[in-house]
């Protein structure tokens, strides 16, 4: 299936992607910072 260029242009999605991609981001600096700032053994 083939789309025409109009059609390409009206396609719409993939922002879910981008805010997770985000999320993820921010997820991982936070333990990151929190890892730092708060150490603890493992075990």
């Amino acid at each position: 299936m083939y789309l025409t260029e109009k059609e390409l242009k009206q396609v719409t999605g993939g922002e879910y992607g981008i805010w997770a991609a985000i999320g993820g981001v921010v997820a991982f600096l936070i333990g990151l910072f929190d890892g730092f700032l708060n150490p603890t053994k493992c075990g």
